[in-house]
């Protein structure tokens, strides 16, 4: 029994003691798996996936890789991806005709204008069916309506056309006794009310309605001043006058008694209407830089009344004549 205790502890001296050179240890005392494998062999994976050699080499040997290496790893990663793409889709505006709304059509029989431009889904919506051929329905030609666009290139049919209730603008002087249509009047009055409580000064009525034979006559004496082509930069030939629909008024302005034409634009009047006329359904027809649309030299004191929904979208759209607004042709001379 002695003896066999002694061998005993002389083996697990042995054992305790034994240098890895010597063999490997016996396979009951050998670690199954090290933690420091696993880890191991998870870099050299994420290094093989990386596609660098030296990568790997450096994480075997327990060293570290050397700067090209490092740049080797970076350029052979895959690129980041902050975020998926995003299709865009663009929204496309549905062309269809205004003249396809019941109430568009109800209104225009009614000869409600106004009407028919809230039915077409406002001013704006009315106006870009009209200039894209969306409003087959709407006449720029009928002088009946607010929206009627007549110029050098679109006389009116018939040409002595003559509208119906003209009455005179209450609360407005006037200076030659002109006459407009009544919804263009009562504007009238609304919009000199408007300017005398601004505290601007009074505005009143040169000339409104003219008739084909008055133009006749207004035209003719053009001529014989200007000659033909001088007069037809400053006054329209018969048929072809603004002033024959009852929809357009000449303004001065008043201080005890009233100036010219031409002294309006230095007046505060003047400024007041480039800045408000707009409100109350106004524009003014002919402005500057706008001859080669409308073949008018600028008239500051030549108003067109379009009613207060479409003389607003021109007012905040920017335009400048009537013939963009509408997408119309430009009109800078007479055909024939």
């Amino acid at each position: 029994m002695v003896r066999e205790s002694a061998r005993r502890a002389a083996r697990a001296e042995r054992l305790l003691t034994a240098d890895d050179a010597e063999g490997p240890p016996p396979r009951h005392v050998r670690p199954r798996f090290a933690r420091g494998g696993v880890a191991l062999l998870i870099a050299v994976g994420g290094a093989l996936l990386l596609g660098s050699t030296a990568a790997v080499t450096a994480l075997v040997s327990g060293g570290t890789p050397d700067v090209a290496a490092q740049a080797q790893l970076l350029s052979d990663a895959p690129p980041s991806v902050s975020a998926l793409p995003v299709p865009v889709v663009k929204q496309m505006q549905v062309a269809a005709d205004i003249c396809g709304v019941p109430a568009v059509m109800r209104a225009l029989e009614a000869h409600d204008d106004a009407g028919a431009i809230t039915a077409a889904g406002g001013a704006e919506s009315f106006r870009s069916a009209v200039a894209e051929g969306r409003a087959r329905c709407v006449d720029l030609g009928d002088p009946t309506r607010v929206w009627t666009v007549v110029n050098k290139a679109r006389p009116y049919s018939p040409v002595d056309y003559r509208p119906t209730g003209l009455v005179m603008p209450d609360g407005v002087r006037s200076i030659e006794g002109g006459a407009l249509r009544s919804d263009a009047a009562s504007a009238l009055t609304a919009m000199v009310t408007a300017a005398r409580e601004a505290g601007v000064g009074e505005i009143a009525l040169e000339s409104g309605f003219r008739s084909y034979s008055t133009q006749q006559g207004s035209y003719g004496r053009h001529v014989d001043q200007r000659g033909q082509d001088g007069a037809d930069l400053v006054s329209a030939r018969p048929g072809h006058s603004e002033h024959q629909s009852g929809l357009a008024g000449d303004v001065v302005a008043c201080a005890g008694g009233c100036g010219t034409l031409d002294d309006l634009a230095a007046t505060a009047q003047g400024a007041w209407i480039v800045d408000h006329a707009w409100e109350h359904g106004w524009i003014v027809r002919y402005v500057a830089g706008a001859t080669g649309v409308t073949g008018y030299s600028p008239e500051p004191w030549h108003l067109r009344y379009i009613g207060p929904e479409l003389s607003r979208a021109y007012h905040d759209g920017g335009w400048t004549s009537l013939e963009e607004f509408f997408g119309l042709e430009p009109a800078p001379a007479y055909v024939g």
